[in-house]
Parts: structure tokens; sequence; C-alpha cells
């Protein structure tokens, strides 16, 4: 009887433990990506899970840089950032908003989802048609 009573135990006790949540180590989807940039929070990956995004969004951000750098004639940036920038804690908060609000985008690669949050919230000037180059009027010269 002990060891019904035992086994019956351990089996509550092994039922009633949640097992422990998984970090994360990669997302796939504009929904993963936007779960992470804003969970719960009473979620105990919270810290993971935020550093995770702002670390996601800061490689992403750094190569569209090292792709358009400023200046350059051939870039076409995808977004431009404003001056002053938003944090990038500010950036993961509002790419998850985003993302609630455009749920037709969830199932798509996290970076595409990423890419048009950022065109979205953050679109370049239109840039000025190209005119040609003319030359400078030359200065009168007096006869000697």
């Amino acid at each position: 009887m002990l060891g019904l009573a035992s086994g019956a135990a351990l089996a509550q006790g092994a039922a009633g433990t949640a097992a422990a949540p998984e970090p994360v180590t990669q997302v796939s989807t504009v929904a993963d990506l936007a779960a992470i940039c804003d969970p719960a929070a009473g979620s105990p990956l919270r810290l993971e899970s935020i550093a995770y995004c702002q670390g996601f969004i800061t490689a992403a951000g750094q190569y569209h840089a090292a792709l358009n750098p400023p200046g350059s004639a051939v870039s076409r940036p995808l977004f431009c950032v404003p001056t002053p920038a938003p944090t990038v804690a500010q950036t993961g908060l509002g790419f998850a908003a985003w993302a609630r609000a455009n749920p037709a985008h969830n199932a798509e690669p996290a970076l595409d989802g990423l890419l048009r949050y950022a065109q979205a919230t953050y679109a370049c000037p239109p840039q000025a048609a190209a005119q040609p180059a003319r030359r400078a009027a030359r200065p009168a010269t007096t006869p000697r």
C-alpha cells in the first residue's frame, strides 16, 4: 500500500509541475517576432525575449545601413530613420503593435514583416527627379 501511495504522489507531483519555458532561439514569422518584441508582463523569459527582439532589429538595421550608406549615388534605402532616431525598444514595441494591426502578414518571414513595418513607419522622402547637370554661365569677359 505504501508503494501505491508513493507512486501516486510522484505521479501527481510530476503532473503538477510545469516544464520550464524554453528560451527563444529562433523566430520564423512576423507573429513569432511580434510575440517576443512585446512579451507578456509576467513571462518568465521576458528579458530574454526582449533582448532577442532588440538584437534582431539591430542586426537588420545595421545590415540595411551597410547596404545603403549615406550619400551613395546608387543607394535606394527601403526606409529612412528620422533624426532623432527611435530607441530599439520603441522600435520593437512599434513593430509588435504594427503586427497586431496587420494580421494578414503574421505568417510571412519575420524579416519581411520588419521591413514592411519600417517602410510604413519610416518612409523615405520622395527623391527629386533627376535633372541634367547645367553648366554654370561663364562670366562675361572684357576685351583687353
